[in-house]
């Protein structure tokens, strides 16, 4: 295992976004010396003649049950798919941080947004979720068609497994059947589609989407026909909106940096005519329009001014000045005809009168975050999407309530509970969530000093432990969240804490090579360190203890795969010594009861996570392509056969099934989604 490919076969690059690939690139170069190479070779050897020795360490109480090993290995041995398959049942989170104008509620009762690269269709009411699953990379925009069945659905350019371009395009499906009926534009965008709207007069026979390449292109298309109309050249700087009038069928109304354009079309033609602001601040940014009953347009800009642009015109015929402290990111004309703006830097929500005089004000709790997008519910009822990817719900008369919550930056920790429906997750945002599997909400989220990587669960469930990127690692009390103990080894990314199964220790992996060792007394309240375990030369990855709680196997980023006695700290050198042992985990995904999880010219970063279910009959897999695999267990023929699925848009970073396997847990990168998938 000390061989590096310094080429990836797969000619797909490495994510950008996962710290552990920065910290490669150097292993990778000095590991391909001939000093190391030939370093390898002799501890492969040493290895290979260790084994041939007897060892009398290894106890019988260790050693497998003889009935249940082979009695032969081949290398050609088929491995059946496993029977249970997965389904995605939730997913937790909501893309708030840098979307717009993709929160609606639809006739079925449902909301609908996205995430990752999966579109939700939640009914809050009946607490159930359905998914459109057609996009194979991140969503960015969303619109809803006049008979408010038909969705269209805009997603960014992305890059397969084996180095292929997915190009980017529009989805338009069927919000009922959530059968796809159109895929419009792949070849024609360049980079992501961001902007996408229905006509609105016209029965909603043509689509506009803006292509965020460098001329920000605007298209008109007839989807139906799956035909481009017309394009134009839009702006040089960032486009935030497109939309068509709602009473002429050829308008359309474009805003972003510095810029408010009307453009008409004629045949195949696009005319712009610039709003112009005269005497009036023009503000950095337009960040939303809307339309007023009487065809009015309304904008809202960085400057927290609202300006109404009268219906036909370019000039600006009403100002409400300072309405925001701040941006207002967000309009939305209900159906009365009164209007709701959202704030950014104010994180107010105000309703306006039909002369646009104030109402009625609710304010966003800070931990929410400023507003992103508004939604019309029923009645007097509000939908808020937040950009710290959370959607709100209530009224003018009440107050806002969370309906869906996420983190906010990249995550990787995650655990699950040993006896109960809840799990763990932490992230870079400096956020620890524990999630209840039922009501799909937080039981609670605590903020910490730094950004977390790791955590995980004391065999009692009283105490969880995190793992920060800074060496620094805690230790929470589950019910109350109270910070129970707090400790720092070394200065790097604590990559794994993990609890022995008799709960009497506490296995601490870092980026700096060391695994360190605690004792845990009084229910996992008093921590001492007891010992270290020295000798890899490079950052821990993975680790899992022995079912005893007397040994440790660790991975690392240079693909060694050693054992630890867990007491002392000290390396075992025998292969006898550990190779009966039972492991409690299989976390590790490097060894020989996983290694059939690599696919053909993988790079040995592309696997990210994996575990066993708790039955024993199934592996799990998380790649660096945005795919969750399932195998079965053990999984020790090459290439082993899998069932893949898709919702993260970007790596998936972890893995694990709940106490039960009733359901599997994976945790998203940059997409910061966590999906639940049911075991069927």
């Amino acid at each position: 295992n000390g061989y590096v490919q310094t080429k990836r076969l797969s000619g797909y690059p490495s994510s950008p976004s996962s710290p552990k690939k920065e910290v490669l690139m150097s292993i990778k170069r000095k590991s391909m010396s001939t000093e190391r190479l030939s370093t390898v070779k002799k501890e492969m050897a040493d290895s290979r003649s260790r084994t041939t020795s007897s060892s009398s360490s290894t106890c019988g109480k260790r050693d497998r049950d003889k009935s249940s090993l082979r009695e032969s290995y081949s290398l050609d041995h088929k491995v059946a798919l496993p029977e249970r398959k997965l389904k995605l049942q939730w997913v937790y989170g909501y893309r708030g941080r840098d979307c717009r104008s993709n929160l609606y509620l639809l006739p079925t009762g449902e909301i609908v947004y996205f995430n990752a690269s999966v579109v939700v269709l939640y009914n809050v009411e009946e607490q159930q979720q359905r998914h459109y699953l057609g996009h194979n990379d991140d969503v960015k925009c969303l619109a809803i068609h006049p008979d408010m069945v038909t969705i269209a659905t805009g997603q960014v350019a992305g890059t397969s497994k084996d180095g292929k371009a997915l190009q980017p395009h529009v989805r338009v499906w069927d919000s009922v059947s959530l059968n796809t009926l159109h895929v419009i534009g792949a070849g024609v965008f360049d980079r992501a589609v961001t902007c996408v709207a229905f006509s609105k007069s016209n029965g909603g026979a043509h689509l506009c989407a803006v292509d965020d390449a460098n001329d920000h292109i605007l298209s008109v298309w007839d989807w139906q026909k799956e035909k481009q109309l017309a394009e134009v050249k839009c702006s040089n700087e960032s486009v935030l909106g497109a939309v068509f009038h709602p009473m002429e069928a050829n308008l359309i109304v474009t805003c972003g940096k510095s810029h408010i354009n009307f453009w008409t079309m004629e045949g195949n033609t696009l005319t712009k005519r610039q709003g112009l602001f005269e005497k009036h601040e023009k503000p950095k940014y337009v960040l939303c329009v809307a339309f007023a009953e009487n065809g009015d347009a309304i904008t809202g800009d960085s400057s927290g001014n609202i300006y109404i642009w009268a219906k036909g015109g370019n000039r600006i015929s009403q100002v409400v000045s300072g309405a925001h402290e701040g941006g207002i990111f967000s309009l939305c004309v209900l159906k009365d005809g009164t209007l709701v703006s959202g704030g950014g830097k104010d994180r107010r929500v105000l309703l306006w009168d039909h002369d646009y005089r104030k109402k009625s004000e609710i304010e966003v709790p800070e931990a929410f975050g400023p507003v992103r997008s508004l939604a019309e519910g029923k009645q007097d009822e509000l939908f808020v999407g937040t950009t710290r990817n959370a959607v709100l719900r209530g009224s003018f008369s009440g107050s806002l309530t969370p309906i869906v919550q996420g983190h906010t930056d990249e995550l990787w920790g995650l655990d699950v509970h040993p006896s109960t429906e809840q799990f763990v997750t932490c992230g870079q945002d400096k956020q620890v969530y524990l999630w209840d599997t039922s009501s799909h909400l937080p039981l609670w989220s605590k903020a910490i000093e730094d950004p977390g990587r790791s955590v995980g669960f004391h065999p009692s469930g009283t105490v969880l432990a995190v793992g920060t990127m800074t060496g620094r690692w805690l230790v929470l009390d589950t019910d109350t969240r109270d910070l129970v103990s707090m400790h720092t080894d070394g200065n790097e990314i604590i990559s794994v804490v993990k609890y022995s199964p008799d709960g009497a220790y506490l296995a601490v992996a870092s980026h700096d090579n060391f695994v360190y060792i605690y004792s845990v007394t009084e229910n996992g309240r008093k921590y001492s360190r007891v010992g270290k375990c020295t000798g890899h030369s490079s950052f821990v990855t993975h680790l899992d203890w022995s079912t005893d709680s007397q040994f440790i196997v660790t991975n690392s980023g240079d693909y060694e795969i050693l054992f630890w006695e867990a007491s002392s700290g000290k390396h075992i050198t025998s292969a006898d010594a550990v190779r009966n042992l039972e492991w409690a985990t299989s976390t590790c995904v490097l060894g020989f009861s996983v290694f059939g999880i690599w696919p053909e010219g993988a790079d040995g970063t592309d696997i990210n996570a994996v575990c066993r279910s708790h039955d024993n009959n199934l592996l799990a897999s998380a790649d660096d392509f945005g795919k969750v695999h399932l195998f079965s267990n053990p999984c020790s023929q090459p290439r082993a056969p899998s069932h893949i699925y898709g919702g993260h848009s970007s790596h998936v970073t972890n893995v694990a099934f709940l106490h039960e396997d009733s359901h599997l847990i994976s945790t998203g990168g940059k997409d910061t989604s966590i999906l639940q998938w049911v075991l069927a």
